[in-house]
């Protein structure tokens, strides 16, 4: 971030009435954030708390006149710093610059020490007690700057709404046509949560890949400089397949939300939980269930001493062994390339341009199209990785514009769309085995089911049981997309253009950042309303209200029972299920 003028580092000396302080940016002026609704917009946030942290004893003294200035800070204290500038900015506090004498500062650096002294004596005194009498460890989550609880990850919108699956996940509330609230004459009788893992590192062979693609173009490359100059000193350090701290916390703000979403169910119930068997998918599962637990413990509504959740079925992801949360056991769908190959197509048309823009940018080196995607992806990967709250955005985005990330999120779009979903005959056949276990659950039935579903396993109560009111599953990306697609719920999108990217109003809603992020969730909720016989159906996918197509809707977006069960012929028949080892 660049500022006209000239400035003195920060030497740590105190600021006498009459010294001469440095002179502060023209963007830190309160009725400029104010205008700029800095309080909104993570980029300009996130570069202003920089700057705090690296002036905070000016910053300090010019704009907070009731805290001492401080010599110097560390990063905590400037972020702490930061919020009161920023709700000054909102006119929380009035803009009155003073500033403080050395004994002024010395004398309130006191007070406040001693009274920051007793705060944390009664907070630990507090929380002492707490802990005891919940009987389970006070969750720790990080603040909420980038992402929260209800509305998911907000910083440096609208670009990391574009990084496809690789998105970390956001609400899609206001994208919704329908509102996403339950209706005040009804009373929730069943829920259902399908979840995709939450950020996680590269995969294995990925992150190999990444990692010979930068050590190339170190090798190669004379010179880095401007947007490239952080190359200089960057080393390829991403871990392998497992959930990042990010990631963690994406999933207990998960357990949390369904939580408050559905209280009235799961203050009385325990979920039922089941995980396809990845360490990633496992772990987001028990991230879930620690945020959903202490919230109901946390709710003097709740029934006390209840048992806690816990993941009671792990499926293998091994051949051989019936998955409903993964894909894997029809034959010819797994060597069908039809998803990589409208990739490519894609891929071929927007990135040449940019692939001659970044080799101008790093004289020496050469790139592929290919290459110009991975570079891509890391500023997602990277991101995610950074920092427990994903507030700092990786250098690897900048080097793009917001135009070449709406074609990525296309291309990664194209890739689920031909992959897994109605692009592929066999994508939604994929789906199947989970839609019609999901049927069982709203019928209370047994599952009538002849593909990826593990007999043995449904047919026990211990390991399927029908009878429950919350259930929780966690899975894939992939396998989510091909599941939307057996449920009917993106009928409406038409086959996507291989050559030219398409809106997600041309979609019917569908982008793999809309459908798939990082701790993607899809609720399924069953309720019953007053003046309605039937109870009735509908469903949620990251928050927005997914329009049923097999079934007549209401001005809630809501189908009768039996009516969106007999819409789903297509899963009650096993779709296309025959031809997987044609």
């Amino acid at each position: 971030m660049e500022y006209s003028g000239s400035t003195t580092h920060n030497t740590g000396q105190h600021h006498s009435a009459s010294a001469q302080t440095e002179p502060l940016p023209s963007c830190f002026d309160p009725a400029f954030l104010l205008q700029k609704r800095a309080h909104h917009s993570p980029p300009v946030v996130l570069a202003l708390r920089a700057y705090v942290r690296s002036h905070c004893d000016t910053v300090t003294a010019e704009y907070v006149s009731y805290q001492p200035a401080l010599s110097c800070c560390d990063d905590r204290q400037g972020d702490a710093l930061f919020e009161k500038v920023r709700m000054k900015a909102r006119g929380l506090y009035k803009d009155v610059r003073v500033l403080h004498t050395a004994r002024q500062v010395v004398n309130k650096k006191i007070i406040i020490v001693g009274i920051m002294g007793v705060t944390i004596a009664l907070l630990l005194w507090i929380s002492y007690f707490l802990l005891r009498a919940s009987g389970s460890p006070v969750l720790d989550r990080p603040r909420d700057v980038c992402s929260t609880v209800d509305q998911g990850y907000l910083c440096f919108a609208p670009d990391s709404h574009l990084w496809g699956q690789y998105s970390p996940y956001f609400s899609l509330a206001n994208q919704s046509s329908v509102p996403q609230n339950i209706p005040g004459n009804c009373r929730i009788t069943f829920a259902q949560v399908l979840s995709r893992h939450g950020a996680r590192y590269p995969t294995g062979s990925k992150s190999d890949k990444y990692a010979r693609l930068i050590s190339g173009i170190k090798q190669n490359t004379t010179s880095f400089r401007g947007k490239y100059a952080f190359l200089n000193d960057y080393t390829y350090a991403l871990g392998k397949d497992n959930l990042t701290a990010f990631g963690e916390y994406q999933l207990v703000d998960s357990g949390i939300k369904f939580y408050r979403r559905y209280e009235s169910l799961a203050r009385t119930n325990v979920p039922f939980i089941r995980a396809s068997g990845s360490n990633r998918v496992i772990a987001s599962g028990e991230k879930f269930i620690k945020g959903f637990q202490k919230t109901k413990l946390d709710d003097p509504q709740s029934i006390p001493n209840q048992t806690a959740p816990v993941i009671s079925v792990i499926f293998p992801e091994k051949d051989g062994f019936n998955n409903t949360l993964d894909h894997g056991g029809c034959t010819k769908f797994e060597g069908s390339t039809l998803g990589h190959d409208a990739k490519a197509t894609f891929r071929d048309v927007f990135t040449p341009t940019i692939r001659r823009r970044l080799e101008e940018g790093l004289p020496g080196a050469k790139l592929s199209n290919k290459d110009v995607v991975s570079l891509m992806d890391l500023c997602s990967y990277e991101t995610v990785a950074a920092t427990p709250d994903g507030s700092e955005l990786s250098p690897f985005c900048a080097l793009f514009s917001h135009k070449e990330w709406e074609q990525y999120d296309y291309l990664q779009s194209l890739d689920k769309y031909y992959g897994y979903g109605a692009g592929n005959p066999l994508g939604p056949t994929q789906g199947i085995g989970f839609a019609n276990e999901l049927i069982a659950r709203l019928t209370k039935s047994p599952v009538h089911d002849d593909t990826s579903t593990n007999h043995t396993l449904d047919s026990r109560p211990d390991t399927f049981p029908v009878d429950s009111a919350l259930y929780a599953d966690f899975s894939h990306d992939s396998l989510m997309v091909s599941v939307f697609f057996a449920l009917g719920l993106y009928n409406g999108t038409k086959p996507l253009s291989k050559t030219s990217v398409e809106s997600t109003q041309e979609t019917d809603g569908y982008a793999s950042a809309w459908l798939v992020p990082f701790a993607a969730r899809a609720y399924i909720e069953k309720m019953q309303c007053s003046g309605e016989k039937d109870p009735l159906v509908r469903v949620l996918v990251n928050d927005r209200v997914v329009p049923l197509h097999g079934c007549s809707t209401d001005q809630f977006g809501r189908c009768k029972l039996d009516d969106f069960i007999q819409g789903l012929s297509f899963v009650r028949s096993g779709g296309n299920w025959g031809d997987c080892f044609t």
